[in-house]
């Protein structure tokens, strides 16, 4: 029997990866699978080396990096000593990723690389290590196949992963109802971020825009988003008194209906796009955080339907100019200016169409049973 080795480190890895299991099954490979993961992989009934719980911790603390550098020891010891897989699938979370690619590689274990690096983003001599430590890439945005491809790394284009997992737009009349929402009147999302350090410094900011849209429109009904991942008690120590409802795990279904977003940079913006909602994209964070941005940054732009287009078609409000009074300017663009409204929504129905209708996941179970099962 064939073994398979996935190695995820945040939530949104361990759903990538057990959306590949499934297609794997479904393709009938005859394959053991381990990995590093979380309940996604559990429920598809792969044997965790390790739970994934403690790896998406941000910054980097003396401890983050002890835990990290002891992982990646026991993991490799485990792989190269003990499991031995045929193939080893390392998905985003390059940091990690990329160390110990390097010493599997050199023990003769294939590795395969899904959702790879942004490297076009950020820290272009990552792809150096790729080109060295990494035997095929999979990558899931069109431009990157050309630019892995100018390096001589074997790459394969498998499709963005939410064009075939995103939900279907909720029912706008439906969901405004079931939230004690008036049809009639323009609805506001606002998604200040799915982590804690985001909510510290974007929620102020967030919460002061959205009381100024308010007064000066009071026609606009106002919703605040919570991601599922954040406990009421961390949101609401953020968010504080407020007269503005509160909608907690409902992301895709408030993403399809609002007329317009206020959103944290991130995937968002992506899902966003997908359902042709407009947006603004607003993000600042510790300042000395933004200056090591600056000088490891290759492209200029941070959300993702920009840097598709490869032109500015979302308002992006970055470190200084996140503010209450940009946001809302460029709020009340997109809602009452007719032009630029119909012309943002054409915009974001182009880069959907830059996106593949492919299938990700079950394009990257094809790769490996192909790899495995030639």
């Amino acid at each position: 029997m064939k073994k398979l080795f996935i190695v995820t480190g945040e939530y949104s890895g361990d759903m990538h990866a057990a959306k590949v299991v499934k297609e794997l099954k479904a393709l009938d490979c005859d394959l053991e699978i381990e990995g590093i993961g979380g309940i996604n992989l559990e429920n598809e009934g792969v044997k965790l080396f390790r739970n994934q719980d403690k790896m998406s911790a941000v910054g980097i603390s003396p401890s983050i990096i002890i835990n990290h550098f002891k992982l990646g020891k026991s993991l490799v010891n485990y792989l190269v000593n003990d499991y031995k897989p045929d193939l080893v699938l390392l998905i985003d979370y390059g940091a990690f990723n990329l160390s110990i690619a390097k010493f599997l590689h050199k023990a003769g274990i294939k590795i395969y690389y899904y959702i790879p690096p942004q490297v076009w983003a950020s820290r272009k001599y990552r792809i150096k290590l790729i080109k060295k430590f990494v035997d095929k890439v999979l990558c899931i945005f069109p431009f990157e196949k050309a630019l892995y491809a100018q390096f001589g790394i074997d790459t394969y284009y498998c499709g963005h992963p939410l064009v075939a997992q995103l939900p279907a737009p909720a029912g706008k009349r439906e969901f405004l109802r079931k939230h004690g929402f008036d049809i009639e009147r323009p609805f506001v999302s606002v998604f200040p971020g799915s982590r804690e350090f985001e909510l510290k410094n974007l929620m102020p900011v967030f919460k002061a825009a959205a009381e100024k849209l308010q007064h000066r429109h009071p026609e606009l009904q106002i919703c605040f988003s919570q991601a599922p991942n954040l406990s009421d008690e961390t949101y609401n120590k953020y968010l504080g008194d407020t007269e503005f409802k509160v909608i907690k795990g409902e992301n895709h279904a408030m993403l399809s209906v609002s007329d317009v977003l206020i959103l944290a940079s991130g995937t968002v913006a992506l899902e966003a796009c997908l359902y042709k909602t407009p947006m603004i994209i607003a993000y600042k964070g510790p300042q000395l955080f933004y200056w090591i941005y600056l000088l490891v940054r290759c492209i200029k732009m941070v959300s993702l339907p920009n840097i598709i287009a490869n032109r500015l078609i979302v308002p992006e409000l970055i470190q200084q100019n996140a503010t209450s009074t940009n946001i809302v300017m460029n709020i009340e663009k997109l809602l009452y200016n007719e032009e630029r409204r119909t012309q943002n929504i054409k915009d974001l129905g182009e880069v959907k169409k830059l996106l593949s209708n492919k299938n990700s996941a079950l394009e990257v179970a094809k790769i490996i049973d192909t790899e495995l099962f030639p």
